[in-house]
C-alpha cells in the first residue's frame, strides 16, 4: 500500500514537473509582448511583477502547505497557474498580462517548497528518503528535458501565430489540475503546524536562528541558487559580445539546458562517489571558474567553462535540497523549503540590477567576474560555517 502511494505521487509530481518548465512562451515572449503594444520597460516591469508574487507569498505558502497539507496547497497553485495562461491568452494589453503575471506568481508560491516536501515525505513512508537525491535529480532533469523541447516547439507554434504558443501554454497548465488533485497525502504529515502568523514567524527563527546546521545549509543552498539563476540571465548578453549568429541562439539555450538535465540525473551518483563535502566544494569551484572565465574570455574558448557551470548547476540543486530536507522537522519541511526559495529571490533581485548597472557602466566582464568574487567569497564563508556547525555536534 504504502509503495503504491509512493507510486502515485512520484507519477504524478513528474507530470507536475513537466507541466511547469513545459514552457512553450519562454522563446517568443518579448516577441508576443511587442506584438501587443508593449514596450522593453514593460517586459522588465512585467517581469518584476511576477517575481514580487512570488516573494510575497513564498514563506506563507510554504507555511500554509504544512498547516492545509502539501497536496492541497499543489492543487490550489495549478489552478492558479491554469487561470494565469488563459488571461495571458486572452489578453492584448498591459494589464491584462499585469494580472496574468500576478496570478502566475501565486500560483507558482503554492507550488514552491510543497511539491519538494511531499516527495521527501512520501519517501519517508516508503523507508526510501536515502533515494532523495536520485528522485529529485530525476525530476530535474525531466523539468530541464521539457524545457528544451518546449523551447523548439513554442518557436514552431509562434511561426503559425504569435498567439499559439500561449493558447496551448495553457492547456498544458491545465494538464497539472487533475494531476495534483490526485496527490496522496504522506501519512508522514500526522501533526500540522497551527495557523498564525506568530508560528510563521516561529518557523523562521527556528530555521534561521535556533538551528545553526540548518541556517548554514539553506544559505549556503540560496547563495548557489541565486547565482546559477543569475548565470541563467549573463548568458544571453555573453552570447551577443561573442558575435554569436542569432539562429543558433535557441540550439544552444537547448543544449544548456539538456546539460543541466543530464547532471542532475547523475547527482546521486556524484554524491556516492565523492561524499557530499568533496561534491560540493568541486561544484563551488565549477561555478567559480564558470564566472571568472566567461567574463574574462571573449571568444568561444569561454564555452567549455560554461557547459562545466550549467554542469555544475545540474548536480547543486538535489544535492544542497537533501541536505536542507534531511534537517527540517516533517511538520514544518514546506515552510522551511519556502524560505530557501525566499532568499533565492531576495539575493537575485538585488544582484539582478547591480549586475545589470556594471554591465552597463563598465562592461560585461566587469560584471561577470564581480558576480565570480561575490559567489566565491559568500559560499566558501558559508560553506566553511556550515562546517565548523557540523563539527562541533
Amino acid at each position: 500500500m504504502i509503495q503504491d502511494v509512493l507510486r502515485n505521487n512520484l507519477i504524478r509530481l513528474y507530470i507536475l514537473k513537466v507541466s511547469h518548465w513545459f514552457m512553450l512562451v519562454m522563446p517568443i515572449v518579448v516577441l508576443f509582448y511587442k506584438a501587443n503594444g508593449l514596450s522593453v520597460s514593460h517586459v522588465f516591469i512585467l517581469q518584476s511583477v511576477y517575481s514580487l508574487s512570488i516573494v510575497l507569498l513564498e514563506i506563507p505558502s510554504g507555511y500554509l502547505a504544512d498547516v492545509l497539507g502539501r497536496k492541497n496547497t499543489i492543487a490550489i497553485g495549478t489552478v492558479f497557474g491554469f487561470i494565469g495562461f488563459a488571461i495571458y491568452s486572452l489578453s492584448y494589453g498591459f494589464w491584462g498580462f499585469f494580472l496574468a503575471e500576478v496570478v502566475l506568481g501565486f500560483g507558482q508560491s503554492m507550488i514552491s517548497g510543497a511539491d519538494s516536501a511531499l516527495l521527501y515525505d512520501s519517501l519517508v513512508d516508503a523507508k526510501q528518503q536515502d533515494r532523495y537525491i536520485k528522485h529529485e535529480g530525476r525530476m530535474t532533469s525531466v523539468g530541464n528535458f521539457a524545457e528544451a523541447s518546449a523551447g523548439i516547439l513554442g518557436g514552431l507554434l509562434a511561426a503559425v501565430s504569435i498567439r499559439y504558443p500561449y493558447y496551448a501554454q495553457t492547456l498544458v497548465a491545465l494538464f497539472a489540475v487533475p494531476a495534483a488533485f490526485t496527490l496522496i497525502e504522506p501519512k508522514t504529515e500526522h501533526n500540522r503546524l497551527k495557523l498564525g502568523w506568530k508560528q510563521i514567524v516561529e518557523v523562521v527563527r527556528f530555521a534561521l536562528v535556533k538551528n545553526l546546521r540548518l541556517r548554514w545549509n539553506i544559505l549556503l543552498s540560496s547563495v548557489v541558487g541565486a547565482s546559477t539563476l543569475t548565470m541563467a540571465w549573463f548568458v544571453q548578453p555573453w552570447l551577443i559580445r561573442a558575435d554569436t549568429p542569432v539562429e543558433i541562439y535557441g540550439a544552444i539555450w537547448t543544449a544548456l539546458n539538456l546539460l543541466v538535465g543530464v547532471s542532475a540525473m547523475s547527482a546521486y551518483w556524484v554524491e556516492l562517489k565523492l561524499g557530499r563535502n568533496k561534491t560540493i566544494t568541486l561544484v563551488i569551484l565549477l561555478l567559480y571558474m564558470g564566472f571568472v572565465a566567461s567574463g574574462l574570455i571573449r571568444s568561444y574558448w569561454a564555452m567549455p567553462f560554461i557547459v562545466l557551470f550549467y554542469l555544475a548547476r545540474g548536480v547543486a540543486t538535489p544535492i544542497l535540497k537533501d541536505s536542507i530536507n534531511r534537517i527540517a522537522p516533517t511538520p514544518m519541511r514546506a515552510t522551511i523549503l519556502s524560505v530557501r526559495n525566499f532568499i533565492i529571490r531576495i539575493i537575485f533581485s538585488i544582484w539582478g540590477p547591480f549586475y545589470g548597472w556594471l554591465t552597463e557602466k563598465w562592461s560585461l566582464t566587469v560584471a561577470l567576474t564581480s558576480a565570480g568574487l561575490v559567489f566565491i567569497i559568500l559560499t566558501t564563508l558559508t560553506f566553511i560555517a556550515l562546517l565548523n556547525v557540523e563539527r562541533g555536534d
